[in-house]
């Protein structure tokens, strides 16, 4: 299938592991806090729970490492500090993100983004990346009713946007996260995250690129 730009009229990105490497940065993250109650948790097992809110991520270790944990929440708060000053210490786009970002622009697309990560993680990686002027609209799954790989998200930009889901290309990284924009009707590119052992199912995806920076020189 060729990828060709003309029949979108909206690019949705996914932010971790799109727009910047925040993957090896949300493993740290969670080693440190969930050793503090006693996981034997290490970053390799992370790989499971990829492309989930954080609250979800949260309550599946905390039932499949038996933490007992009531109060999940936080945890939460714990994590998202702790990933707020690693994303401070740590921005830097993903190669061809700037480029690619300022192509669409040019090409008069509209480009939202679409992430489980929350609303204040949203806001430091914009900032810090300096690329938030280029989002007509940003979106966190954090109020959904469910998350990624429910299409909700996706759903929601696309409304805000005001642009068919059928007109909107999305651009992911993790299963999850490409099962989140097929279930939405959107086509999907993927561009895997690297530091995880790749997965096949990702072939579920339309399209498949190495980088961002492929992916542009696929659609110039």
């Amino acid at each position: 299938m060729t990828l060709d730009l003309s029949h979108f009229e909206a690019v949705i990105f996914d932010m971790d592991g799109v727009l910047i490497d925040s993957e090896p940065l949300w493993k740290i993250a969670m080693e440190d806090v969930f050793s503090a109650f006693g996981s034997t948790l290490q970053k390799s097992d992370f790989q499971k729970t990829v492309g989930l809110r954080i609250d979800e991520v949260i309550h599946f270790w905390n039932q499949y490492e038996n933490w007992g944990i009531e109060n999940e929440a936080d945890i939460q708060e714990k994590i998202i500090v702790r990933m707020e000053e690693l994303i401070a210490a740590n921005a830097e786009p993903l190669v061809g993100v700037m480029d690619t970002l300022n192509y669409l622009k040019s090409a008069n697309k509209k480009i939202g983004l679409a992430t489980s990560s929350s609303s204040r993680l949203i806001q430091i990686v914009l900032r810090e990346l300096k690329i938030e002027s280029f989002f007509d609209f940003h979106h966190s799954a954090e109020t959904e009713s469910f998350g990624k790989p429910h299409p909700s998200v996706y759903l929601t930009v696309a409304e805000k946007l005001t642009v068919h889901p059928t007109k909107c290309l999305v651009i992911e990284d993790s299963l999850n996260g490409v099962i989140s924009g097929l279930a939405a009707r959107m086509k999907v590119v993927c561009i895997p995250e690297k530091t995880h052992h790749p997965n096949p199912k990702l072939a579920l995806a339309d399209f498949h690129f190495e980088t961002m920076a492929h992916f542009l020189d696929a659609v110039k």
